[in-house]
C-alpha cells in the first residue's frame, strides 16, 4: 500500500476517540483501515496480535484503547480509554 492510502486510512482512524498517531499506526499495522473495520474485531486478539507482531509487550493501557476503540466502532458511544482498565483487569488481570 502506498503512503497516500496509508495517510488516510490513519487520518480516518484518528477521528475515532482516543486514537492517536501511535495507536492509529498499530491499528493500521494489524489491517485496519478505517473504523467499521473494528467492528468485528477482538480487543484482546487485536493487542495480542500487536505484542506478536512487534516482539515486544506492550503497556496495557495499549488494550485498553483498543477495547474502547472496538466498543465506539460497535456502538458510537464516545468512553474514555481508561473506563475500560477495571473491566481489562478483571478480564486479564496477568497483563
Amino acid at each position: 500500500m502506498d503512503d497516500l492510502t496509508d495517510a488516510a486510512a490513519i487520518r480516518a482512524l484518528r477521528q475515532m476517540p482516543n486514537v492517536g498517531p501511535s495507536i492509529a499506526r498499530d491499528l493500521l499495522s494489524l489491517g485496519i483501515r478505517q473504523p467499521a473495520d473494528l467492528k468485528r474485531r477482538n480487543p484482546k486478539r487485536l493487542y495480542d496480535q500487536l505484542c506478536a507482531l512487534t516482539g515486544q509487550r506492550h503497556d496495557p493501557c495499549v488494550l485498553d484503547t483498543f477495547m474502547a476503540a472496538v466498543a465506539f466502532a460497535k456502538t458510537g458511544v464516545d468512553r474514555k480509554w481508561w473506563e475500560f482498565t477495571p473491566t481489562r483487569k478483571r478480564r486479564f488481570p496477568l497483563i
